[in-house]
């Protein structure tokens, strides 16, 4: 895997910052990889409603201010899925 960084949260700290990424050799498409803040136990459970998550997914919070940094990875990942 050959992880392209994208971008962090304009805002942050420079620590345990939300961050975006694209691995453009995944299969069958790429992927985007999203780090970012746990969301609480009610956030989950609304969310929950409308998509069960199992043990193996996450539901994460970013701020809206890295929508482009978001738009740039989902570009990035649209490209490296056309050349295949």
């Amino acid at each position: 895997m050959a992880l392209r960084f994208i971008g962090i949260d304009p805002d942050t700290d420079q620590e345990h910052c939300p961050a975006v990424w694209v691995d453009a050799e995944a299969k069958p498409e790429a992927h985007l990889i999203v780090q970012g803040w746990l969301a609480d136990e009610a956030t989950q459970a609304e969310c929950s409603e409308n998509s069960p998550k199992p043990d193996t997914e996450a539901v994460i919070r970013i701020p809206a201010r890295m929508v482009p940094l978001i738009r740039e990875a989902c570009d990035a990942a649209e490209r490296a899925s056309q050349l295949r």
